[in-house]
Order: structure tokens, then sequence, then C-alpha cells
């Protein structure tokens, strides 16, 4: 039983092009998540620094 389909002589650029296409979904989901920390430090520090403000 084969798990993985079989694109025949097409296979040479399909699978390059799931592999492009997986490394760039996971490299934006790694930068997302990075931004999103950045911005939630900046977030908490301007709420902390409001707080000390008042």
């Amino acid at each position: 039983m084969n798990l993985l389909p079989d694109f025949g002589r097409y296979a040479a650029y399909v699978w390059p092009a799931y592999a492009v296409a997986f490394g760039g979904l996971g490299l934006l989901a790694i930068l997302s998540i990075r931004r999103m920390r950045t911005l939630e430090k900046q977030a908490r520090a301007a709420r902390d620094h409001r707080r000390d403000a008042i």
C-alpha cells in the first residue's frame, strides 16, 4: 500500500512545489509568531507605562 500519490512524470515538478509551499507556510507561521510576541511585549510595556503615569 503506497501512502504517497503517484504523479508519474510530473513528480519532479510537483514534489518540489509542495516543499516550497509548505516551507513558505512554515516560515510565515514562524515570522507571525515572533511578530505577535514582539507586539505583545510592546503592548504590555505601554500598558505598564500608562499605569505608572496615573
